[in-house]
């Protein structure tokens, strides 16, 4: 029987099949240090593969480049052997929500969900260290080669010590910030939606060197644009030269985007105020039909130069008849312009189109209705509820303190304009360095004011606070548990403001928090152990583990999303879950029988998982294959 391999894709293998696939002559054979035999790619004749002239070595070109960026590409690459645990007593809604927060590492917690999110997130923001010397960045431990980094990986899963300050005296000071982004950057791209788009907080500090990283992850041609946030009115007072009262926010899509890609609805008041005119079709507003700019016209644009023709009541029609004026757009100056139609368009459109008498000439205007007016937003944001006091102000107000338990949380109303330009529906949302978690709310938020069912992951670092902070005084060891508590209080809060329409909103959360495998070290490692701890290894699982561990590793393992409901049921004095009805069924208890699988088998789940140790004997082991062969020969049975 098959098994389940428990750990993350390994990308570096899985890049060089992609190449071989385009350049199978590139495909070779090498030693690695231990003295295995691996494929690798020929980097020499890849280089001439790509070149439309003889290469005869190293030339100069256009790159980015830093101490550190070949580590970093072995720590996004390389495969981890750690899981997600489920802990309930900390979540909300545990059974029925679709909303994870991952407490731990964030490039672990990429990695883990690569398989299951690949191309599945809508939006992605993040608000990461600003590199302005006063914070912090991870330390990632990289390893010599992917091998190493695997096994290392299963080793420790302790938080601490993974921040260090990045000062203006280490002499990596950019180096080390780039290395940290760009492998992170790299793995969130695969789980961005081919429309989706990520959007990352910055201000000047590195604000270059993210362009230049995202340029080479995403492509140049998938810049969206930058946005300026107006943060601090004020400025900040102890700045070197200038009094800084702005950031900004750097957007990025997975592939170039249309034009018009993040228009958003018009508020209320503005289209009150924009549409002054009403008819059966809704509130609308008449713009010009003919061309306002005069590098365009019939000189040009042939097809957009023809007559019109109007009744005494305004009506247009296509071609003449008695009584009906002819209207051309002619300038009062003779310049023969054009429309901004053409016949076949204002043909389809003929019950838009009105004449009105303006200062004695006939003009022809089209109705624009607000039903679904848009409007982009603008590059300079100067909202005062996106401004950084506010985004305290609110935070404080849920925990209903002065104190600065968390020090300048983004607004939650910036986020949720963000939501508006890209996401609708039940578009999922990513934000891996959540601190807070005003990502969370802003979903919850706009999810109320839109009745969409929007999903978000989050992922923070359990950090401890600083010794002696607010936050350390108010009990909260963690940032992580900050984090969690605003969540519960903001989903209280916006259920009761939700009142009726409360029943469909989720504002629950399932938490899931890193560590290593569950798997023993043997799993990994057996070539290690000696005769003498074989009878110490009989089980391969870590005896710390319940099932509803080794459960959310399956799911990891077969690419199921975390969200899943989940049902357990006892069968023939078994624990079994059931996840999403019927897509998978896991038994992890220990003395299993046939009519337990029977059972099982007959449920016809599309894929079915027990433990090695489950069975008594190798003969149990096949008449479960035999079993589901019989019952069921479309479920797909692994073992852990």
């Amino acid at each position: 029987m098959e098994k389940l391999k428990l750990h993350t894709p390994d990308i570096t293998t899985q890049n060089i099949e992609k190449l071989a696939e385009l350049f199978p002559d590139c495909l070779t054979e090498a030693r690695d240090e231990q003295g295995r035999v691996t494929k690798t790619i020929d980097f020499d004749q890849l280089r001439q593969e790509l070149s439309g002239s003889v290469v005869e070595g190293p030339r100069e070109r256009y790159q980015l480049d830093w101490p550190g960026k070949r580590e970093s590409v072995v720590a996004a690459n390389a495969s981890i052997a750690k899981t997600l645990r489920p802990c309930q007593q900390e979540s909300v809604d545990f059974s029925s929500t679709k909303n994870v927060f991952i407490e731990g590492d964030n490039l672990d917690a990429l990695k883990l969900l690569q398989e299951t999110y690949l191309g599945k997130v809508k939006m992605i923001y993040i608000d990461p260290p600003y590199n302005t010397g006063n914070d912090f960045i991870y330390a990632d431990d990289f390893a010599n080669d992917g091998a190493e980094y695997l096994l290392r990986s299963n080793q420790t899963d302790e938080a601490g010590g993974r921040l260090v300050a990045n000062t203006e005296s280490n002499g990596r000071f950019h180096s080390d910030w780039l290395s940290m982004m760009y492998s992170r950057l790299r793995l969130a791209r695969n789980l961005l939606d081919e429309n989706g788009a990520i959007f990352i907080s910055i201000d000047e500090k590195e604000i270059s060197n993210l362009r230049c990283v995202c340029n080479e992850v995403f492509g140049e041609r998938c810049f969206v644009g930058v946005i300026t946030l107006l943060c601090n009115p004020k400025g900040r007072s102890q700045d070197k030269y200038f009094a800084t009262n702005h950031e900004y926010i750097v957007v990025y899509g997975k592939t170039q985007l249309p034009k018009g890609y993040f228009a958003i609805a018009k508020e209320d008041d503005q289209i009150e105020a924009e549409y002054p005119e009403e008819d059966d079709g809704g509130k609308y507003r008449v713009l010009e039909l003919r061309n306002t700019h005069r590098e365009f016209g019939r000189h040009n644009r042939r097809n957009m130069f023809y007559p019109l023709f109007a009744s005494a009541d305004g009506e247009i029609f296509l071609d003449p008849a008695d009584g009906l004026t002819k209207i051309l757009p002619i300038w009062e100056d003779g310049f023969e312009g054009c429309w901004t139609w053409d016949r076949d368009k204002a043909k389809k459109d003929l019950d838009l189109l009105v004449a009105r008498k303006v200062g004695g000439a006939d003009k022809v205007y089209r109705k624009s209705y607000a039903s679904g007016a848009e409007r982009m937003l603008k590059t300079i944001l100067i909202d005062k509820s996106f401004y950084t006091e506010r985004g305290q102000k609110e935070f404080n107000r849920l925990f209903a303190t002065k104190a600065k338990l968390f020090q300048s949380p983004k607004s939650p109303f910036l986020l949720a304009q963000l939501l508006q330009t890209i996401t609708s529906s039940d578009d999922l949302v990513l934000d891996f360095f959540s601190g807070s978690g005003t990502m969370g709310q802003a979903v919850f938020m706009q999810n109320q004011a839109d009745g969409g069912t929007r999903r978000f992951i989050l992922v923070q670092l359990p950090e401890d606070t600083p010794e002696g902070s607010a936050a350390a005084q108010a009990g909260y060891k963690k940032i992580t548990d900050l984090t969690k508590e605003r969540l519960r209080r903001a989903g209280i809060e916006v259920k009761e403001q939700a009142g009726l329409s409360a029943l469909g909103l989720d504002v629950g959360f399932r938490v899931l928090k890193t560590d290593i495998s569950n798997m023993r070290d043997v799993f990994y490692t057996p070539d290690s152990v000696t005769q003498t701890d074989l009878l110490g290894q009989i089980d391969n699982i870590r005896p710390d583990r319940t099932p509803e561990d080794l459960l959310f590793q399956v799911l990891i393992d077969w690419g199921l999303e975390l969200s899943l409901p989940i049902l357990s049921e006892i069968i023939d004095g078994k624990t079994v879950f059931f996840v999403d009805h019927n897509s998978l069924a896991a038994c992890f208890d220990v003395a299993i029988t046939d009519d337990l699988v029977k059972a099982v088998a007959a449920r016809k789940p599309l894929r079915a998982v027990f433990r090695d140790g489950s069975y008594g004997s190798d003969s149990v082991k096949i008449n479960v294959e035999q079993i589901f062969r019989l019952l069921s020969p479309e479920t797909e049975v692994r073992s852990i």
